[in-house]
């Protein structure tokens, strides 16, 4: 997909489905899409998505956001333990809540 961006050509990643057949034809191809256009494939199998292949800087990504959030997880959990979980559950909906409030005001004032 190619948009126009202030004059700017910029080409969008494409993600792409196909099925697990069809992938293990055409292997050589796809490792080019996904390599050079930064293109994505979605295997499926009996109509159902079963795997990703993504170029290695996105995963590489994918790997530190889940890492950042396995961290904060934990650190959620340790500051939590001991709390009851409706507790806990009631404290952060309503951070959440206060949050979203927050930004919400700040979006009208622009």
């Amino acid at each position: 997909m190619i948009m126009l961006v202030n004059m700017i050509r910029v080409e969008l990643p494409v993600v792409t489905e196909v099925s697990a057949v069809n992938f293990r034809q055409n292997l050589g191809e796809m490792l080019n899409q996904v390599q050079y256009r930064n293109d994505s494939i979605v295997i499926s199998k009996d109509g159902k998505p079963v795997a990703a292949l993504v170029d290695a800087e996105l995963f590489a990504r994918i790997r530190r956001m889940r890492d950042r959030f396995d961290a904060l997880s934990s650190r959620v959990a340790a500051a939590y333990a001991g709390t009851p979980a409706a507790e806990g559950t009631a404290e952060i909906d309503a951070a959440i809540l206060a949050e979203r409030r927050a930004r919400g005001k700040a979006g009208r004032k622009r």
